[in-house]
């Protein structure tokens, strides 16, 4: 039940002092600290999403390297580079041999012959700036149909 206080102007007050025709009103601490519950709530949702995905991920192997195992040096590559009149020139970096000016059959047949005795023989392909690009694509063809392994493309940059 409401008490009210008689004022001396005729009219009723409530207790905390207010003016006359003021209602009661309770008034509001400020919290300051922060409500954690909803985040460890989402917390254990995610714990719990983890907990029961993890066993259904497959890992994957790694080959790790065993101790013993010593490493071997990768070969050097042949270049064939393309001139910008259209020849072919072939530098064996592994023998130490002179470029040899070469047509591309004889290309294909020299690294197809080098590649059946060292199988890991890389070959990468150079070209004059001003060279035909079609020429390149054709000697990229030409060593994919004869089944010649690990062929890459040489990038020079050019001086600035």
């Amino acid at each position: 039940m409401l008490t009210s206080f008689a004022s001396p102007q005729g009219g009723a007050q409530c207790p905390s002092g207010g003016g006359a025709g003021t209602e009661m009103r309770r008034t509001r601490k400020t919290i300051n600290q922060i409500n954690v519950v909803p985040y460890i709530d989402v917390m254990l949702v995610l714990l719990v999403i983890f907990m029961v995905t993890a066993p259904l991920i497959n890992p994957g192997s790694i080959d790790l390297p065993s101790v013993g195992s010593k490493l071997t040096v990768p070969a050097a590559p042949m270049q064939a580079t393309l001139q910008a009149n259209g020849t072919w020139v072939l530098e064996d970096k592994q023998a130490g041999t002179p470029e040899i000016r070469v047509s591309l059959d004889e290309l294909v047949a020299r690294v197809k012959a080098k590649q059946a005795r060292i199988p890991d023989q890389p070959v990468v392909i150079a070209a004059r700036g001003d060279a035909r690009y079609s020429e390149v694509i054709k000697a990229l063809d030409q060593l994919q149909l004869s089944g010649v392994q690990k062929v890459g493309l040489l990038a020079q940059p050019t001086g600035r």
